[in-house]
Parts: C-alpha cells; structure tokens; sequence
C-alpha cells in the first residue's frame, strides 16, 4: 500500500512540474485582399507586437532569352520585439532580381 502511495505521489510531482503549454499568441488584425490580376495586400498584428505588411503587384519582365514574362514584386516590412526588449524591423522588397532585405540588423558588407 505504502508503494502504491509512493507512486501516485511521485506521478503528482511529476505531472505538477512538467511546464504548461504556452498560451496561442492572439491575432489582433488580419487583412488580405486579393485581386484578379494576382496582385495582393496583406497585413498581420498580434498582441506580441509582431507586425506584417505585404503588398504584390504584377510585372512583366524579360528572361535571358529577351522573352517577356509576368513576375509577382513583393514589398513589405516586419517587425518583432526580441526577448530583452529591443526592437527589430526589416523592409524588403522581392522582384526579377531577388530578396532584397534591409534592416539594422543585417550586417553590412565591409568596404575596401
């Protein structure tokens, strides 16, 4: 009896000590409109202070074979707030020719 009772106390322990789930993260706005052409806005918030914004418009660019051909430009920022506090934005912009992010926090190539 007495071990069943050992048991049962250390399983309590055991299940009193294991961490919680943390609560989901509330979405505070979410925006996204779509249209016909394939171009987009979209914008996200949470109550965490992360941010999103995004817009995708429709370009017609040339290949290297000087064919032309529809490529969705991106543009958009988000931002967070890391663990100490501090804030982080970055803006980017994504087209024919790449990601093309900036930020503070990216280091900088060095000039010779």
């Amino acid at each position: 009896m007495k071990l069943v009772v050992i048991v049962v106390a250390a399983l309590v322990a055991v299940a009193l000590a294991a961490p919680a789930e943390p609560e989901p993260v509330k979405i505070l706005r979410s925006d996204f409109e779509h249209q016909p052409d394939g171009a987009y806005n979209y914008a996200l918030e949470t109550e965490d202070g992360v941010k999103k914004e995004e817009t995708g418009e429709i370009k017609v660019v040339n290949d290297e074979e000087n064919k032309p051909h529809s490529v969705i430009v991106v543009r958009g920022s988000y931002s967070y707030t890391d663990k100490e506090g501090a804030p982080h934005t970055v803006t980017y912009v994504a087209d024919e020719n790449g990601f093309q992010p900036q930020s503070e926090d990216i280091p900088k190539a060095l000039q010779a």
